[in-house]
């Protein structure tokens, strides 16, 4: 079975500022790059939903959150196995401070 992939708001909306910052800051070439590799890792999930760790830090929720890394970037989602469905969460840069991925 091939999941789909949908993409929260929030999710895109980080995607959009990751994009925008290495255009401003180093390249559009650099920021196409990191967004093609997010991208391409998100499509990869499809086939196989469950190869990322689940993350600590969300354990609280209700959903059960896991997530990839991809250069300095968290992808975090979750995966409804009744839908088929695999929600990209947030795109959450590994620089910051680990407490703020718990942010709504």
């Amino acid at each position: 079975m091939e999941y789909k992939i949908i993409w929260s708001k929030f999710a895109q909306f980080q995607l959009d500022l990751i994009f925008n910052y290495y255009s401003e800051k180093v390249s559009v070439k650099l920021a196409k790059k990191i967004i093609f590799q997010i991208r391409d890792n998100v499509t990869e999930l499809s086939k196989t939903p469950f190869i990322g760790k689940r993350e600590e830090l969300l354990t609280d929720r209700i959903q059960d959150y896991r997530y990839l890394v991809v250069t300095n970037y968290k992808i975090v989602y979750s995966v409804n196995e009744q839908t088929g469905i695999i929600k990209i969460s947030d795109i959450f840069d590994t620089r910051q401070n680990p407490i703020k991925l718990k942010r709504n």
